[in-house]
């Protein structure tokens, strides 16, 4: 009966997730490269959001959806999965559109093209994409009783409505969604993303510890949380997101894809494709190990 049951509540969530036609078809697309990929894209949509919201959450009034964030994850068929973060600013070849960062490609098509544009930078066959936008966020901090993180500095950024204390301490979801947002470091953008990573390696952590899968109270609002705001492909069912969760939770090999470094470019200050980027991919899409030296983890505030 309770295998029944089980199998029930299983196949109830997956008929709820939020699904899109995200997988392009273009001529040329690479195929099926070992492991199992998936791209991971924050976004800033305030779909959902009331005003009392938005103004609590500090996020504006922009309407549309921009990458917030870009990342991917490589679960390897042996070995610890990574999670790497795509520099917003890393300036790439947008099919139809010319050069840009890669951010833009998804202002420009959205889920499609901006998996077009990573898949013909990187060689890496995308297997599943899953989308969050500030709201959902916050509900699944909050789901899960917050998350505990150790800060090596004090943070406060008033435009992410975000004011911590040094310390090890637990963030609810608007503290979190603050904490992830922010900028407010000399390297800005590059600081961000390594607080992201460990964020999400701790979130999922958290989501798969026994205090929560043995808590009803809580495995129920997280499941019902991550079904309602998620946004996954076609192909994508609860059993994947499950088995993404499970490969990010105990600590996952973390980086940002290496640059060629600053370059100006007709939308601004950007990051240059160089050749530590392509053996980086290249690698990547072999599923062979990558060396320490293209690896880049540092900056975090996060301890």
């Amino acid at each position: 009966m309770i295998v029944v049951a089980a199998v029930g509540l299983t196949f109830y969530y997956d008929s709820k997730l939020n699904r899109v036609d995200a997988m392009p078809s273009y001529a040329g697309r690479p195929a099926d490269t070992p492991g199992t990929n998936w791209i991971l894209v924050g976004s800033d949509s305030r779909a959902g959001l009331s005003s009392e919201q938005k103004e609590q959450l500090a996020t504006g009034d922009s309407d549309g959806a921009r990458t917030d964030t870009i990342m991917l994850v490589h679960i390897p068929n042996n070995g610890k999965a990574m999670l790497i973060s795509i520099p917003r600013d890393l300036y790439v070849p947008i099919a139809g559109y010319g050069d840009h960062k890669i951010n833009a490609a998804f202002s420009f098509g959205q889920a499609p093209l901006l998996i077009q544009t990573v898949e013909s930078v990187s060689r890496v066959r995308i297997d599943h994409y899953a989308e969050i936008g500030f709201g959902g966020f916050d509900s699944l901090v909050d789901s899960v009783g917050g998350v505990n993180i150790c800060l090596d500095m004090p943070l406060r950024d008033p435009k992410a409505g975000l004011n911590l204390r040094a310390g090890c301490q637990d963030l609810d979801g608007q503290q979190a969604l603050g904490l992830v947002r922010t900028r407010a470091f000399p390297n800005a953008d590059l600081q961000r993303v390594v607080n992201q990573r460990k964020f999400l390696s701790a979130l999922m952590s958290k989501a798969a510890s026994p205090s929560t899968i043995l808590n009803p109270f809580r495995l129920f609002p997280f499941a019902n949380g991550a079904v309602s705001t998620l946004t996954v492909d076609q192909g994508t069912h609860i059993w994947d997101i499950a088995r993404l969760g499970w490969a990010l939770r105990g600590g996952p090999i973390t980086t940002t894809v290496p640059t060629g470094g600053p370059e100006n470019t007709d939308d601004g200050d950007a990051l240059a494709v160089g050749d530590n980027t392509t053996q980086f991919f290249d690698l990547l899409a072999r599923d062979q190990p990558i060396p320490t030296d293209l690896l880049q983890d540092t900056g975090s505030v996060i301890g």
